[in-house]
């Protein structure tokens, strides 16, 4: 069904290694059409890296797409490191590789995760953006965090017992630090099952229905998405309390579409409602049979619809 959705698949046209701040290097690829409109595709997690699924949202005859592991993630290394990893290290990454393609201005483009680090970046450097196209909006509030480690439950209990029960019953008091704990510890031994907890939690809530390819994760990529994560988390994003909410004012002149499914359980519909409300001109669509994964149908569609009216609109 998704195949019928999004773009056949495509090669990389160039790719490779940008060294940034030690012992950082971030793999990055590019795709479609040098002389198509520029766009920065930003993974969610943080953590869960860049696949070759996520070419297939773009026309490539029409864009110019620059994709990149973020610091710890997929094909960048050193794999999981949390040393400088930080929402800010993250938004000085993307402006250093529009200095390396020599863009001068792009559509960012990123769900989940990649919708706070979107907005981070808009709000950093709103001259560089030519518009957003967002899904599965997260802002990185406690009680998203909150939601996120407890909440998630009241829909998926059979995966929140087995996420709880991972732990000791003396730990559970704090599931966030307990996992934290285990995730930063030097031994495979504590870390790779705890990431595995954590990665197939997430997993069995992504979707309104199991997909095969979004619960089943590799161990690598199962530690770089479970300790980013907890990393992040326990520093509540390197963010203020409200802050992509109350500095929202520096992007709001720029075109925006927020794609959000509605029985999306990791980040619930009502933080899509919230942005879009303190945006007036940004556009909301509600995607009525879909989760929160970028790869069910519906939300691929909207995605792809969303940038082709933003190409419309930057084109003339």
């Amino acid at each position: 069904m998704l195949d019928r959705v999004v773009f056949p698949r495509v090669d990389s046209r160039a790719n490779g290694y940008l060294t940034v701040d030690e012992p950082h290097r971030l793999y990055w690829e590019q795709v479609g059409n040098p002389e198509g409109v520029p766009v920065v595709f930003l993974h969610g997690g943080p953590g869960s890296g860049i696949s070759e699924a996520h070419r297939r949202f773009f026309d490539p005859e029409h864009f110019n797409v620059l994709l990149f592991d973020q610091r710890g993630t997929g094909r960048s290394t050193p794999l999981a490191e949390l040393t400088g990893n930080t929402t800010q290290d993250l938004v000085a990454d993307i402006e250093r590789f529009r200095e390396m393609l020599g863009v001068e201005r792009w559509i960012v483009f990123g769900g989940s995760w990649g919708s706070t680090l979107a907005l981070a970046y808009g709000q950093a450097h709103p001259e560089r953006c030519l518009g957003f196209v967002l899904r599965g909006i997260f802002l990185g509030s406690d009680a998203e965090l909150d939601w996120f480690m407890h909440g998630m439950g009241k829909f998926f209990p059979e995966a929140a017992q087995r996420f709880e029960q991972f732990l000791p019953e003396d730990q559970r008091g704090n599931l966030l630090h307990a996992y934290y704990r285990r995730l930063i510890d030097a031994d495979p031994a504590v870390h790779l099952p705890a990431a595995e907890a954590w990665a197939g939690y997430e997993g069995a809530c992504s979707t309104l229905l199991p997909l095969p390819t979004v619960v089943q994760e590799d161990p690598a990529r199962a530690l770089s998405l479970a300790r980013l994560e907890a990393h992040y988390f326990v520093n509540r994003v390197f963010l203020e309390p409200g802050q992509l909410l109350n500095r929202l004012d520096r992007i709001a002149h720029l075109p925006a579409t927020i794609i959000q499914g509605r029985y999306d359980v990791i980040c619930p519909v009502q933080t899509a409602v919230t942005l879009s409300s303190a945006w007036p001109d940004a556009v909301l669509e509600i995607v009525t049979d879909a989760g929160h994964s970028a790869m069910e149908p519906g939300i691929a569609k909207g995605l792809i619809g969303a940038m082709e009216r933003l190409r419309s609109l930057i084109q003339g």
